[in-house]
């Protein structure tokens, strides 16, 4: 449909996106971060990363469904030991 889209982009305050995302992989869910070629939009913000989740047709809603479980275990477990 042409008002959706496949990616969500997000920050988590205080934490790196580079750190969530390396926790993330090693749980086997891969997001992208880093500056996704917008520096100036993050400058304007006054963010130093953001995290990117994609999606796909093939993407079930159990997978969505660990996804975001897996990503508040990371954001905790992050906040905790940071």
């Amino acid at each position: 449909q042409p008002d959706r889209g496949s990616l969500a982009t997000f920050t988590i305050k205080d934490l790196h996106a580079n750190d969530l995302s390396e926790l993330l992989d090693s749980k086997g869910i891969c997001i992208r971060s880093g500056h996704h070629c917008c520096q100036p939009l993050h400058r304007h913000y006054g963010i130093k990363s953001s995290a990117r989740a994609s999606l796909s047709f093939t993407t079930t809603f159990n997978e969505i469904d660990i996804f975001i479980d897996e990503l508040k275990s990371s954001i905790a477990f992050l906040k905790d030991n940071s």
